[in-house]
């Protein structure tokens, strides 16, 4: 098996080491990570900007490359510069340093890289945890890294669809499957003036949870000590709406 593995929070950081560690067991494993952090550049590709890609690391069944564009920009490099004609068999992104459960996935660096995957008709899964710091314990994570791999890989999905993994903090209880909560992001600057008496912001953020009381969302499921497995697509079409519009 061919597993090309990258991240939004580049190659020195431990979640990507991690995965990179435990799915060198399927087989040969092909980083290509961004050279800096990533974080929040969603589905951003670099357009106008000279992109380029370096080995850093080359071991027996791994190679490492950085690449200074976006999540995105190092799968399209790893499939046409690196694997060339031979396409993985599995696309996988992570562990990133924070959840990307509910509206979070759609501003993530790791799941666009793993919607990239998908659009290529790659089997795609992205693993994150509910903790940004870089020393981000994830030692009960681990144990389930392997499993959730292989069984979202025997489910053939069809073309497009792909896996958003979340997992909180602390023990875990195992894994369930979950749908993406409804909520939103508010408050999200905080106001700071500086040394020359001039205005600026940072992005500071509440995530408001719309439906605290539904058990079956990726908010609630984590909640409860589980890691939360979320289908989605890159088909972002709302079927409901299409249908009414064309009656």
């Amino acid at each position: 098996m061919r597993i090309l593995i990258t991240n939004d929070d580049g190659w020195g950081t431990p979640g990507i080491r991690l995965l990179v560690e435990q799915l060198q067991t399927l087989g040969e494993v092909i980083v290509v990570a961004p050279k800096t952090a990533q974080s929040g550049m969603s589905n951003a590709i670099s357009v106008g900007k000279m992109l380029r890609i370096d080995l850093v690391e080359q071991t027996d069944g791994k190679r490492v490359y950085t690449c200074n564009g976006t999540p995105s920009d190092c799968v399209k490099m790893g499939l046409e510069i690196v694997c060339h004609d031979l396409k993985p068999d599995l696309l996988v992104a992570g562990i990133n340093h924070g959840s990307n459960a509910a509206v979070n996935v759609i501003y993530s660096g790791t799941m666009g890289a793993v919607y990239v995957g998908a659009e290529y008709g790659i089997p795609s899964i992205g693993f994150s945890l509910d903790d940004h710091r870089m020393e981000a314990d994830f030692s009960h994570y681990k144990p389930y890294l392997l499993p959730i791999t292989q069984k979202l890989i025997e489910m053939s999905v069809e073309r497009g669809v792909c896996f958003n993994v979340n997992a909180p903090t602390g023990p875990l209880k195992g894994f369930q499957f979950a749908r993406q909560c409804k909520g939103y992001w508010d408050d999200e600057f905080a106001e700071y003036h500086d040394p020359n008496g001039g205005t600026f912001y940072l992005m500071k953020g509440v995530f408001r949870n719309i439906e605290p009381e539904a058990c079956d969302t990726d908010e609630s499921v984590m909640k409860n000590g589980y890691i939360a497995i979320t289908p989605t697509s890159v088909d972002t079409t709302h079927y409901p709406t299409f249908q009414k519009a064309r009656q």
